[in-house]
């Protein structure tokens, strides 16, 4: 029997599926006890990656220049994108139970999404810039209190940021597809499961947020569970969602017969 540092052994026998998986929290807490230290490296190797994007934004805003941030956002981002990419696919392979060590995927993940995950991370890198330096704007800069109309409209624009971000790159890292048809895709995924999409959002907006008002304490967790946390929690509560919706575990079983976990 594997170890695992999360099964609450002492609550009886857990309840299985179909395809012989825990489910429930007993499913959260064996994915989690079995793959922390994969998530921990890559989550790592992401603040790595996202270390120039975080140079350039908090140095076009100190500068106050929009000039500045527009190519630290856009470049930024493309460096970040593959690094964001790679962190994606090792939550999916742990949710879905692949095979393989830790570097042989990340090696691989990085292979095959590098080049396709430039443009998302640009535009992904632009955003949070863009974000960045418009809350700088309203809650520090400005000497006028922000009405709750703008401090809606800002928590909105992040939750729709949030609800694209969650349903696009587990599309790039899966499947060879044009950016339109994951786009395509994540407006119908939402609208077909609308309250779990907007709620896995939400529960990563409430995430940020808390790591934003309780910083610099909160930069201690970073390194360690800041990354890849919350995002893991939010796609496993959407992960039999997105099977069903895009048969991932079924074709990648057929298209890749060796990534298909070991029946036990």
């Amino acid at each position: 029997m594997t170890m695992n540092l999360f099964r609450p052994y002492s609550m009886g026998e857990p309840r299985r599926d179909e395809r012989g998986r825990l489910v429930g929290i007993d499913r959260y807490q064996d994915v989690l006890g079995r793959n922390w230290k994969r998530f921990f490296l890559t989550g790592l190797m992401t603040i790595l990656g996202c270390l120039p994007l975080t140079v350039g934004v908090a140095y076009a805003i100190l500068s106050s220049s929009v000039l500045v941030l527009l190519p630290a956002g856009l470049v930024g981002g493309a460096i970040a994108g593959p690094f964001l990419a790679c962190l994606y696919d090792t939550v999916l392979r742990a949710l879905r139970d692949a095979p393989g060590s830790w570097g042989q995927n990340y090696k691989r993940s990085l292979a095959q999404n590098a080049r396709a995950a430039l443009l998302p991370g640009a535009l992904t890198g632009l955003f949070l810039g863009a974000a960045a330096f418009a809350g700088m704007m309203l809650f520090f800069w400005s000497t006028l209190r922000p009405g709750a109309v703008t401090i809606l409209v800002y928590l909105f624009s992040w939750l729709v940021f949030l609800v694209l971000s969650t349903l696009y790159w587990p599309q790039l890292v899966l499947f060879e597809q044009r950016p339109m048809v994951r786009l395509r895709n994540a407006l119908l995924f939402t609208v077909r499961y609308f309250w779990a999409t907007v709620g896995a959002a939400l529960l990563q907006l409430v995430w940020w947020a808390l790591m934003f008002l309780f910083a610099p304490w909160t930069l201690l967790l970073l390194p360690f569970v800041g990354v890849w946390f919350i995002l893991f929690a939010a796609l496993f509560l959407l992960y039999d969602r997105l099977d069903k919706a895009f048969a991932i575990e079924e074709s990648i079983a057929r298209a890749f017969p060796e990534q298909v976990p070991p029946q036990d």
